[in-house]
């Protein structure tokens, strides 16, 4: 449940943004007219999102025995990729991307086409939309229940949605940069999780050896199948008997995205003192 929680509210919250602030400056430009543009765009993106979504969710159905192994484990690696750019991209450009938003607002009403602003807010939503579809897919494999993971996506969009109506309103309360910043290490810790679970699905059909099969068995404490078992997989990737590069490749990730994303944190309050 908390890990489609923080999925969705990052997720939708980035979305929620672009939108809101495109909208804002619709208004202040007075050009609330074009509402309705931008709108469709988004109904557009929400759209080729959940086809999308179908799409992955019904050829993973289809797959069976080490076809769809490969798939699982090949569509980890995926959202890893995206994730972490993501995070990192996210970090990097929150500054600056009210300022580079507005420059597209301006851009798309100076050439008087109506498909400029419905592509500008299409790309924001479903490029947001894509990447939620990779990263629940590959977190269901690991979901402590069907029921729980829905209700946490539920919960996390509305929260999303409340969030960004709220900052589009001016509100002053919400602090964006620590909001991105904590889910930030904990999305870090849920890709780790991710890349070890891929290594498994590798390791299942050869194409990346365990060394050691079993490098500690800590089901007689917690069971992976347990409530707790899966929360701590769903969340943090844990496994009762993970093989040796499973281990090696969680460390590895963790200790250069934390490293680097910690890194890049460090360097921009340097940069804020100065």
């Amino acid at each position: 449940m908390i890990t489609s929680f923080v999925i969705l509210i990052r997720e939708g919250l980035e979305a929620a943004l672009i939108i809101g602030i495109i909208l804002a400056y619709l208004t202040k430009t007075n050009g609330r007219r074009q509402f309705s543009l931008v709108w469709t765009g988004v109904a557009l993106g929400v759209l080729v999102s959940l086809v999308t979504g179908a799409v992955v969710y019904y050829a993973a159905g289809e797959l069976e025995g080490p076809a769809e192994q490969i798939f699982e484990g090949t569509t980890m690696f995926i959202a890893v990729g995206v994730l972490t750019w993501m995070i990192f991209w996210m970090r990097k450009q929150a500054v600056n991307i009210r300022t580079h938003l507005q420059a597209q607002v301006d851009s798309a009403l100076t050439s008087r086409s109506s498909w400029a602003l419905v592509i500008l807010a299409f790309v924001a939503v479903v490029r947001e939309g894509i990447e939620t579809v990779l990263f629940l897919f590959a977190a269901t494999q690991t979901a402590e229940s069907p029921i729980s993971f829905a209700s946490g996506g539920i919960l996390g969009l509305l929260a999303a949605a409340a969030i960004g109506y709220g900052i589009y309103k001016g509100a002053t309360w919400f602090n964006l940069k620590y909001f991105f910043n904590a889910t930030g290490v904990i999305l870090i810790l849920f890709a780790a999780g991710l890349v070890a679970h891929g290594v498994h699905e590798f390791n299942e059909v050869g194409f990346i050896p365990s060394i050691i099969e079993h490098v500690w068995d800590t089901n007689v404490t917690i069971q992976e199948t347990s409530t707790l078992g899966r929360f701590l997989g769903a969340l943090f990737g844990y496994n009762g008997n993970p093989s040796l590069t499973e281990v090696i490749a969680y460390l590895a990730f963790l200790a250069a995205t934390l490293g680097g994303y910690f890194a890049l944190m460090k360097g921009k309050r340097r940069t804020e003192a100065t």
